[in-house]
């Protein structure tokens, strides 16, 4: 579980790919404010992955062709950055949202727009997830925690302080770059109650 507050950013050292896996090694210019172990869960770009190898400041994970299939993982080239965030801990603040670290779909920059100090993104999704979106409801665009504060059939925007666009990869997104989705936890679980029927499939389960 994760919150969506990037901690730090990595930099891609070595992405292998083949026809079933993946093997990604990142590396981090100054440690976690927590100690990482073998096993660990990190969030990467908001992909939740297992530490499966520690090499000083290099962390090394396993990616599965699902993963590569469903998120931007397999499109990162060597000495891109990415955000970071390692695992909830029992009592650690919870600063964004929850955060699974599994990926919805992916979402394409479509603008870039500067206003005054901060700045507005907008990107396109998928129709067929578009009610998932909620106005002023929270998203994590790899990995990180914001509100949407428009929203089309097909198109949202969200809103960047200058800290998120400096401490996030906010501020290397190009125009037509895929970014990976995670919708609001909420949403899915109320989507998919209303799908099989709503209140109506619990009446009468709960009664004594």
């Amino acid at each position: 579980m994760f919150t969506g507050i990037v901690k730090q950013l990595g930099v891609v050292e070595k992405l292998s790919i083949n026809d079933l896996s993946g093997t990604l090694q990142i590396v981090v210019k100054e440690k976690f404010d927590k100690n990482i172990i073998l096993g660990d869960s990190i969030a990467i770009n908001g992909v939740c992955l297992t530490v499966s190898e520690i090499d000083d400041n290099k962390y090394y994970f396993d990616i599965l062709s699902e993963t590569f299939d469903k998120t931007n993982l397999g499109n990162l080239q060597v000495g891109q950055k990415v955000n970071l965030e390692p695992g909830l801990a029992l009592g650690d603040m919870l600063g964004g949202h929850i955060v699974t670290g599994h990926i919805d779909t992916t979402g394409i920059v479509n603008s870039i727009e500067q206003i005054d100090r901060d700045w507005k993104f907008n990107f396109i999704f998928p129709k067929e997830f578009s009610d998932l979106f909620v106005m002023k409801g929270s998203i994590a665009i790899d990995g990180t925690s914001l509100t949407i504060g428009e929203l089309e059939d097909d198109n949202f925007s969200v809103y960047i302080i200058p800290h998120t666009y400096q401490k996030t990869i906010f501020s290397s997104y190009k125009n037509g770059e895929k970014v990976n989705l995670e919708m609001d936890l909420l949403g899915k679980y109320v989507k998919r109650i209303l799908s099989q029927g709503g209140g109506q499939l619990y009446q009468g389960k709960f009664d004594k």
